[in-house]
């Protein structure tokens, strides 16, 4: 025992000797502070000497398109983990005789989205947006099919960039892909909910495709791709024309929409309502795994709204975020006190459903709008998706499993609306090409409110007609749903060939 402590004493010793004889130059070289780490000495200069001004102001530029860059894609990797939350929601949600069915609905709509918009849906939806300076420019996106109405051009849809061929292979666009990418695969997967429990996978699989290649895209491209409901600004003086700042139209409302006109046309799961028209609930089978999965898609949703921003030298991501979190926990809040009041208990699956809700809805204005209205917009939603989904149930007789309508098509549009209310005009300037900030009609633009309403009637009708025909003209020719015998009996084994839960 002495002589370790004599080991110990000596050692310390010959450490205390070597760092007080260490000479001060090794000192000068080192940085602990890290505030002369990254100077203009790091910038290689082509000659001997200093770096030109050219050189250093090159460097700058790629840092900040760099910085940019790397934002914009752990955002997208963010989005993309989202898809393991509503593989946990929906399956939470339903019961377990169907668990490998749903999930690997949640799980190929990535595969075949993923496909399907890099075939022709990212074309289509940014072929023509034009250099997104952000990305350090976005060569090659410049085509759009316009037509002209009324002496006013109207740009409806891009094509360049399909297979993201040649003509397209540069940095910036290809961040952009895997960004929207993943946005379009959060609108293709909503219908997997609401349609839960009765829907044939060869079905499923072809609307994959139909949705990622078309109708996601050409909606997308009339807001984000540069088309005719973001010139509403610039061609009739309507604020800076339909803005969703990350997709409460764009990605939630076309998905609630094709979801409500695919179980519509789907019909009810069998029990689901009595001879009279009386709803019987069907209780999912693993609230736990609903739960996990809706924190999962709160954690992404900071990619989503944040991100969108495709910038990280954009400092107003930060109010991005906050707002974001504001809203969500204003909904599940909301929700829970409602549902206190009217049954006596909170009921988890709404307290979950709230707080998507309150996501859905700050979507659209979470860059454009104060703290204080970011609650307002989550509590009202909270609220709504509770009466909606009751409403869609109840009175409309239309079978959800998830409530992916009330949440994501509800609040959807009602979230691109309140952008028109509430928009503080603090950001937003160009936005569109209309000079000027973003103002809705509390402070004093009124125009933008009605540019919101016209973006959102549109998308309910464009992707109502587009979803609704599609789907009664695949259950007529080819059929959508199961037969009841596998209907009753679970989809694993039918449908999957393997199940879920082995319980033997």
């Amino acid at each position: 025992m002495m002589k370790i402590k004599y080991i110990l004493a000596i050692t310390l010793v010959v450490f205390t000797i070597i760092i007080l004889l260490s000479p001060a130059s090794i000192y000068a070289q080192v940085d602990p502070s890290g505030a002369n780490t990254g100077t203009i000495k790091d910038v290689a200069a082509k000659t001997v000497g200093q770096p030109t001004l050219e050189e250093v102001a090159n460097t700058a530029g790629h840092n900040k398109i760099s910085i940019n860059i790397i934002w914009t894609m752990i955002a997208g990797f963010l989005v993309m983990f989202m898809q393991p939350g509503f593989a946990m929601v929906e399956t939470g949600f339903t019961r377990a005789k169907n668990v490998a069915h749903t999930m690997g609905m949640n799980f190929l709509v990535y595969a075949i989205g993923l496909i399907g918009f890099w075939i022709c849906g990212f074309a289509f939806m940014f072929g023509g947006v034009g250099a997104i300076g952000a990305l350090g420019g976005t060569p090659g996106l410049t085509n759009m099919l316009s037509i002209n109405l009324f002496g006013k051009t109207f740009d409806i849809i891009g094509y360049s960039g399909f297979f993201l061929n040649g003509s397209v292979y540069d940095v910036g666009v290809f961040a952009l892909f895997l960004f929207q990418m993943v946005f379009m695969d959060t609108t293709a997967t909503i219908p997997t909910g609401a349609m839960a429990e009765r829907w044939k996978f060869t079905s499923f699989m072809i609307y994959a495709f139909f949705i990622s290649m078309l109708v996601y895209p050409i909606y997308g491209a009339w807001v984000w791709g540069g088309g005719w409901l973001s010139d509403l600004g610039t061609n009739f003086g309507l604020g800076h024309g339909h803005v969703d700042f990350a997709g409460s139209s764009v990605v939630h409302l076309v998905g609630g929409v094709a979801a409500l006109a695919g179980a519509i046309v789907i019909g009810p799961r069998i029990g689901k309502y009595t001879r009279d028209g009386k709803s019987q609930a069907i209780p999912g089978h693993d609230i736990p795994m609903a739960i996990i999965g809706t924190f999962i898609l709160a954690f992404g949703w900071f990619g989503f709204n944040a991100g969108s921003t495709l910038a990280g030298t954009d400092l107003r991501l930060t109010v991005v975020a906050t707002n974001t979190m504001i809203a969500s926990g204003a909904g599940a809040l909301a929700a829970t006190l409602l549902m206190m009041w009217k049954f006596g208990k909170p009921d988890p699956s709404m307290m979950a459903n709230g707080l998507l809700a309150g996501l859905v809805a700050i979507t659209a204005p979470c860059a454009f709008v104060p703290s204080w209205a970011s609650f307002l917009i989550g509590a009202v939603a909270g609220v709504l998706v509770v009466y909606a989904a009751f409403f869609i149930d109840q009175k409309l007789k239309i079978d959800d499993p998830v409530g992916a309508i009330a949440v994501h098509g509800v609040n959807g549009a009602w979230g691109v609306l309140s952008l028109g209310l509430f928009a503080d005009g603090s950001y937003g300037d160009g936005w569109n090409g209309v000079a000027g900030t973003v103002k809705g009609l509390f402070y004093g633009d009124a125009s933008q409110l009605g540019a919101q309403l016209i973006g959102t009637i549109t998308c309910i009708i464009f992707t109502f007609v587009m979803m609704y025909t599609f789907f009664k003209l695949q259950h007529k020719f080819f059929g959508i749903r199961t037969n009841p015998e596998d209907e009753i009996s679970g989809l694993d084994m039918p449908e999957m060939g393997i199940k879920g839960y082995e319980t033997e």
